[in-house]
């Protein structure tokens, strides 16, 4: 399990660390972070529906933003929970482009054991660092 949970940084909301060896497992990792924090077993999540996502942005932690707040609108307007098990990351000029198939199925409470529900991401605290050979994301989720 590529995050964890940082209870220590926000009391009333979620926040959670994901990491990877390249931007696109940091950015799996915390696709998963994100639908682990609204369904208690990721493997209850089948592929029934594909959602193709292409985002550009400038900056590497604003697209990952982008990318988050996009799944958590995917949640609320199709009630899809969803995971991104292979995103791809290129550079276009000064922009990076995300392309990835998101990967889910509707909210099914018969079969998903569901959490809480996640109504956005923050920009507090909100990181996107790469240290050594790895990168890092510290995000705070508003509950």
């Amino acid at each position: 399990m590529p995050y964890r949970y940082l209870e220590e940084i926000a009391t009333a909301d979620v926040a959670f660390e994901a990491w990877g060896a390249s931007l696109e497992e940091m950015f799996a990792a915390a696709a998963d972070a994100l639908a682990n924090v609204m369904v208690a077993d990721l493997s209850s999540i089948t592929t029934v529906h594909r959602v193709p996502m292409d985002l550009e942005h400038e900056a590497v932690d604003l697209l990952l933003f982008d990318f988050l707040q996009e799944l958590v609108f995917l949640k609320d307007a199709r009630r899809l929970l969803l995971r991104v098990p292979n995103p791809s990351i290129s550079r276009a000029g000064e922009a990076l482009i995300l392309h990835a198939v998101a990967e889910g199925e509707e909210i099914d409470p018969q079969r998903h054991d569901l959490l809480v529900d996640v109504k956005a991401v923050t920009l507090h605290r909100f990181e996107v660092v790469q240290r050594d050979a790895a990168w890092y994301a510290t995000v705070i989720l508003d509950i």
